[in-house]
């Protein structure tokens, strides 16, 4: 190695900043530049943000400055799934390393799951947080020893718990970074009763220069400035608690791209919400045991005749395998014209009555609130997966429940939704209607907890 660029190592060991600027050519923006030069100070940084602020740029620039600056060294990445890890930080690690200088480009392999520094022994390595591998972290010694757990929100606790021993050793530096969307866990006590232990940062859309402005009035105008999603991918806050919303959002999140096989010896079953008047949609779910397998798609402005035309194309266009042993659909209203005429057409449907009993539990008002909370409960079981999808992210966390005078449950109907100022939750109906179907209704076990925490109202 050139003796000028060993010399610079040597000042950059203590100056990410310098470092960043020299090697690739960058100037840090605000927030990044304040985060860079904390983890020189203290050994643990824990950074919320929201969305699109650049946080896998730093993280990806760390990496490279700590591999190139220190011998011996090691960096451990985790997050809660293979896709953020290799998808998205292993991706920004390879587009910065390409514009490092040729000498110390040359000097740095990447795979997979693997970068090294030829000739030194550093290496970082990227392991998927999950349930079943709590080892992620655990095994890992060096002088100069560097954690990061991207999406840490989403990082189940037997993570941390395994790899407290390494992340405490002496000399180790951690940092965990992401959207704020659980109020437990070790990165919410980073904010609050562990604070004193950690560096924080909070790097909210508007203070990054880098979001559009278009996208700031897009969250704004699609969910409100009080919403739980505003709040966590805008402002980098944690949700608000709220103890009568059905689904948490923490739980959404933690669902999206996780690391799990489909069930495919479970039946596909699609939900079909029908679209009643004005900004309504129609909606169809397709959804295979412990996987909502596609982007839930929506249609507005169709008459049934038409919307019966696409679900029947659909329903062709689909092969053998992934096609749904039923079609469930809502029969209020208009929806009873589309199951009519889907049957006739020989499609697998079964007319689903929301506002009838429910069939089995006695905690619920109607066949609507057994279904959200058999939906609850599919989410509950952190074995589930689903696309990346704001629209039904948003609709999913904002139903709310309330208890009848009789000590039954009931969720809120469309239009109180609606008066809220939210959007009706069509997309959110439609994955609701999948578990009318089967043996995915609300379990004996969910109905013997809510018997006990409902005991006081009957």
């Amino acid at each position: 190695m050139q003796k000028e660029i060993q010399d610079s190592l040597k000042i950059w060991r203590k100056d990410p900043v310098a470092f960043v600027k020299a090697v690739f050519g960058v100037t840090p923006s605000g927030w990044q530049e304040k985060a860079l030069k904390k983890i020189t100070v203290r050994h643990k940084l824990a950074i919320r943000s929201g969305h699109g602020v650049g946080k896998t740029a730093y993280l990806a620039w760390v990496i490279l400055w700590w591999l190139c600056t220190r011998h011996p060294a090691k960096v451990a990445c985790t997050a809660p799934t293979s896709h953020q890890l290799k998808d998205i930080l292993w991706a920004e690690v390879a587009k910065w390393h390409q514009k490092m200088p040729i000498v110390l480009r040359d000097m740095i392999t990447i795979s997979s799951e693997r970068i090294e520094v030829k000739g030194l022994g550093n290496f970082a390595v990227a392991r998927t947080a999950r349930r079943d591998q709590p080892e992620a972290f655990q095994g890992f010694h060096s002088e100069n020893m560097l954690f990061i757990v991207d999406e840490a929100s989403g990082v189940e606790e037997a993570i941390f718990e395994a790899g407290q021993g390494a992340m405490s050793s002496k000399g180790a530096k951690t940092i965990m970074t992401g959207n704020p969307t659980r109020r437990s866990g070790t990165f919410y006590d980073a904010f609050h009763s562990a604070r004193k232990f950690w560096q924080v940062m909070q790097v909210s859309c508007h203070d990054a220069d880098r979001v559009d402005q278009a996208y700031l009035n897009e969250m704004i105008e699609k969910y409100g400035k009080e919403s739980n999603i505003y709040r966590v991918r805008v402002l980098g806050d944690f949700p608000t608690s709220e103890d009568d919303v059905v689904i948490p959002l923490e739980l959404i999140e933690s669902a999206i791209h996780r690391d799990v096989e489909r069930t495919g010896e479970a039946s596909v079953i699609w939900g079909l919400d029908v679209a009643r008047f004005g900004e309504d949609r129609s909606a169809l779910a397709k959804r295979q045991g412990n996987t909502l397998t596609d982007p839930i798609k929506s249609w507005r402005g169709k008459d049934l005749m038409q919307l019966c035309g696409l679900i029947k194309a659909e329903y062709d266009q689909t092969n053998e395998p992934y096609k749904p042993a039923m079609i469930c659909v809502d029969v209020i209203g208009l929806g009873a014209g589309v199951v009519d005429r889907l049957k006739e057409l020989g499609l697998p449907i079964h007319g689903v009555n929301v506002a009838e009993c429910p069939s089995v539990g006695e905690r619920y008002h109607k066949l609507k609130d057994e279904l959200w909370f058999a939906m609850r409960e599919w989410f509950e079981g952190r074995d589930v997966k689903m696309p990346e999808d704001d629209d039904l992210i948003a609709e999913l966390s904002t139903p709310k429940y309330d208890i009848t005078s009789q000590g039954k449950l009931k969720i809120e109907s469309k239009n109180e939704i609606k008066s809220r100022g939210a959007k009706s939750p069509d997309l959110a109906e439609a994955l609701m209607l999948t578990f009318a179907w089967g043996g995915d209704r609300v379990s004996s076990d969910w109905n013997r907890k809510l018997n006990q925490d409902l005991r006081w109202v009957v």
